[in-house]
């Protein structure tokens, strides 16, 4: 089977504003709170643990601060999966 996808290593078919739209839609909350929640559970997952493994998995995520933005997380997380596809129908 070959790779035949449209989309390429960093470019996004799906903005991060249609994103949290979708996401509060689903839940019956503003684009605002979406944002607030996301940072709230970024802020907790990377100040709470002492796990050195999922540390050293969080240290992959590049970011400005010590906690990444909602932004710099969904961009991280749909290059990562973007990247785990196209290596899979490599020739």
């Amino acid at each position: 089977m070959q790779y035949n996808h449209k989309m390429k290593k960093g470019v996004v078919n799906m903005s991060n504003r249609s994103v949290y739209r979708k996401i509060a839609k689903q839940n019956g909350i503003s684009m605002k709170e979406v944002k607030i929640e996301m940072q709230a559970a970024l802020e907790y997952a990377f100040t709470s643990n002492d796990d050195s493994i999922i540390k050293a998995y969080q240290e992959q995520v590049p970011r400005r601060g010590e906690v990444p933005t909602p932004e710099e997380f969904i961009k991280y997380a749909v290059n990562n999966q973007i990247s785990k596809i196209q290596s899979r129908y490599k020739d």
